[in-house]
């Protein structure tokens, strides 16, 4: 894990080992059957937070430091815990972290042009439970909402949303986002096995939506045709991240262990390509801010 921290701090070439230490993580998870993304935080013991910053940790590092299952929400680097006068224990290994972002970068010998650069920066944590010296508050276990409070909270989310697309229902078999008229196209309720799961699949086309010119002109929608493949497998990405971050926020959590083994190979298939080790990280950053979008969370 350090080695990859340290690859990822240190050069163009080797920040692409970051992002292939992400992929590997989500591919190990996929080959044991488990989907990290259907379930991105223990819901018995919350968000992944840093305790120096009491930030809570968004995209991509949700699922990383979700995926561990710690009994505490509460990370911070080997830094932070010697600055509160703490220490990780000895023999303790950390959790890879990532900072994905760009910046402008003026082109050689032309001052007034400038090209966006993409970086990926590398960072290593320990969970509370690894650190001694440090006294952590007790993790209040969430009281799970009854049913009736996750639907009400689902339909909160949706009737919130800002420039929403126009919703219809129970004119098709098959949900679906269409960008030209922008609408969401939805099955009736009575065909979902439950209205959970109803909610699960009307947040996955909300996400769509959010990448419509209108809203965050998202380029893997925007993109997307029967042409570039690629575009279209990356915006499916999105939504599949994204509508899990709004199930969590009302409190809907799909079981990660319960999917077919024809949805898993497809994943499996599609990270393994060697040109798409950057996709984790880029769709769990779009479906935050798609998650964010419908919230109205700046």
């Amino acid at each position: 894990m350090k080695t990859a921290t340290s690859k990822a701090e240190s050069g163009e070439s080797r920040r692409f080992d970051a992002y292939q230490a992400v992929t590997d993580t989500i591919l190990k998870k996929l080959e044991v059957g488990t989907v990290p993304w259907r379930c991105p935080w223990d819901k018995k013991v919350g968000r992944p937070c840093n305790f120096a910053s009491n930030r809570e940790y968004q995209g991509i590092n949700v699922m990383l430091l979700g995926a561990k299952r710690f009994a505490s929400p509460y990370w911070l680097t080997m830094r932070q815990a010697n600055d509160l006068g703490g220490q990780v224990r000895k023999g303790e290994h950390g959790t890879l972290i990532v900072k994905y972002g760009r910046h402008e970068r003026r082109t050689k010998g032309k001052e007034e042009e400038t090209k966006a650069v993409y970086y990926l920066r590398g960072y290593t944590v320990f969970n509370a439970l690894q650190i001694d010296g440090v006294e952590f508050p007790e993790a209040e276990e969430p009281q799970p909402a009854a049913n009736e409070l996750r639907i009400e909270s689902a339909e909160r989310i949706v009737a919130q949303m800002t420039n929403k697309p126009t919703i219809k229902e129970g004119k098709t078999v098959r949900a679906c986002y269409r960008v030209s008229s922008d609408t969401i196209e939805m099955p009736a309720r009575s065909r979902f096995v439950d209205a959970e799961s109803y909610h699960l699949v009307l947040f996955h086309e909300i996400i769509h939506s959010t990448g419509h010119e209108s809203r965050l002109n998202r380029k893997s929608l925007m993109g997307a045709t029967g042409a570039v493949m690629t575009e279209y497998s990356k915006e499916e990405l999105v939504a599949e991240m994204g509508s899990a971050f709004l199930g969590m926020e009302a409190g809907i959590v799909q079981d990660e262990h319960e999917q077919s083994a024809a949805y898993l190979q497809c994943w499996l298939d599609t990270l393994r390509e060697p040109n798409h080790k950057r996709w984790i990280v880029e769709a769990a950053s779009h479906a935050a801010k798609a998650a964010h979008h419908v919230l109205a969370i700046e």
